[in-house]
């Protein structure tokens, strides 16, 4: 494993951040075993994994959970523990948004599933339209005072939106965000054209979701062909979005270089992202133990400059996406 520092900050994280979506029961595509869940966190931690992200609202706060059991046993002054906050919670008001309130309130809940003391990254999951934005990085803040939480992150916004945050923190001496969590593959490459400059920019770390592409960069889907039962694709409209001919051509750059270099096509799509200058680790999602192994394996593909060209040739990047 390879490490390297969450955008211009200090912190040492892994290449490759485990994303613990899949870790729950809320839908039909995820693991729904608690015991080979927290089986296959341990096996990313003996990878050299220490960078494991997740979000209250995964499964209704069950993977907060898992990832808490899980990394009971290991060394916590290792592990970078990261979590999201603004989904809905419950049922009454207040349960969703970043208010001061909820923030504080969902921080407390998080911090007793995940059975630590600490968050390493806190994030907004969204931006909100309904808090002003002072009161949301003066939560922040305090968590981040009081030893809560040790950075704050942020999720898919506008740039506009994440500028404002990031000048609005400057302005009245608050906690910055020092991370960003934006969706990003060789077929999502639409905040090249939004985030990415302005994360490059401010030396906030970029740690991309869905890298990926919902399985679609895999290969295991074929033109004119539908999901398979049972695949995250016949589960998922996002994924079947994908089913376009730009992208189809992308998939078969991917596949080509694939050949070349003797590499799974989600091996070489991992290591084009790797390849960006402004990403610091894609958050994987593996649900097996092959692909979690196959997904560290990219770390040891290497691509040329014609090769990561190719894949990124067929498309144009545009915000917002067409």
């Amino acid at each position: 494993m390879t490490y390297t520092r969450l955008g211009d900050t200090g912190l040492e994280v892994s290449q490759l951040c485990l994303g613990c979506m899949n870790f729950g029961s809320e839908r039909p595509w995820m693991m729904n075993d608690r015991a080979a869940s927290v089986e296959l966190i341990h096996e990313a931690l003996d990878l050299g994994i220490n960078f494991l992200d997740t979000a209250n609202v995964y499964s209704r706060g069950e993977s907060e959970d898992i990832v808490g059991e899980a990394v009971a046993s290991a060394n916590r002054d290792e592990l970078v523990l990261a979590t999201k906050v603004f989904g809905d919670m419950g049922e009454g008001p207040n349960s969703s948004g970043l208010s001061r309130k909820h923030i504080l309130d969902q921080a407390e809940a998080s911090l007793d599933r995940l059975d630590t003391d600490y968050i390493d990254l806190y994030q907004i999951h969204r931006w909100d339209d309904d808090t002003p934005i002072e009161e949301t990085l003066e939560a922040l803040d305090y968590l981040v005072e009081t030893g809560r939480v040790r950075y704050i992150g942020a999720s898919t916004m506008t740039a506009y939106q994440f500028t404002k945050a990031l000048y609005t923190s400057d302005v009245e001496d608050l906690s910055r965000f020092t991370c960003m969590q934006p969706e990003y593959s060789a077929v999502a490459r639409y905040e090249e054209a939004n985030l990415l400059e302005v994360c490059e920019g401010e030396g906030v770390g970029v740690i991309p979701w869905s890298p990926l592409a919902g399985g679609f960069l895999t290969g295991k889907y074929e033109r004119g062909a539908g999901p398979d039962d049972g695949t995250r694709g016949a589960a998922s409209e996002s994924v079947r979005s994908y089913f376009t001919e730009e992208n189809w051509a992308v998939l078969d750059a991917v596949r080509d270089v694939a050949s070349e270099v003797d590499a799974s096509p989600a091996q070489v799509a991992l290591a084009w992202l790797l390849e960006r200058d402004a990403v610091t680790a894609p958050i994987i999602g593996p649900r097996t133990s092959e692909h979690l192994r196959e997904n560290v394996g990219a770390l040891s593909v290497g691509l040329t400059a014609d090769q990561v060209e190719r894949i990124a040739e067929p498309k144009t990047p545009r915000y917002p996406q067409a």
